[in-house]
């Protein structure tokens, strides 16, 4: 399938969105280290994952299976992101960032989800 999963924007920038969805859960309250906390960093972490994973099988069919694994993933990221400001974690400037990185992160997503799926 050519490129490794290193040179994906894709998987680039989602890398950089895990490092910010842990700086900025560090602040949550300790009683949600098990809940909100967890699911959050959990999906944020397989995002990349399933990008690196997809890229890494040797079909295009594979590869699409796991992007839209990684979408789903994003948007749970999403909704977590939403009910974490709600709850008053994240300020409004930084779950409108954090938002912000999820939904560009989306598009670049479904790009290359939409190229994959007229190879499949």
């Amino acid at each position: 399938m050519g490129e490794s999963y290193k040179d994906l924007i894709a998987w680039r920038k989602s890398m950089e969105m895990v490092t910010e969805i842990y700086r900025a859960s560090r602040t949550f309250p300790r009683d949600e280290l098990y809940g909100l906390t967890n699911q959050l960093r959990r999906a944020a972490v397989s995002v990349p994952s399933n990008i690196a994973e997809g890229q890494a099988r040797f079909s295009h069919k594979e590869f699409h299976h796991f992007l839209s694994h990684a979408r789903g993933s994003l948007v749970e990221i999403e909704t977590q992101l939403m009910i974490a400001h709600n709850l008053g974690y994240l300020s409004a400037k930084e779950g409108s960032a954090l938002l912000g990185k999820a939904a560009e992160l989306g598009r670049i997503l479904n790009g290359l989800i939409a190229s994959t799926r007229s190879v499949a």
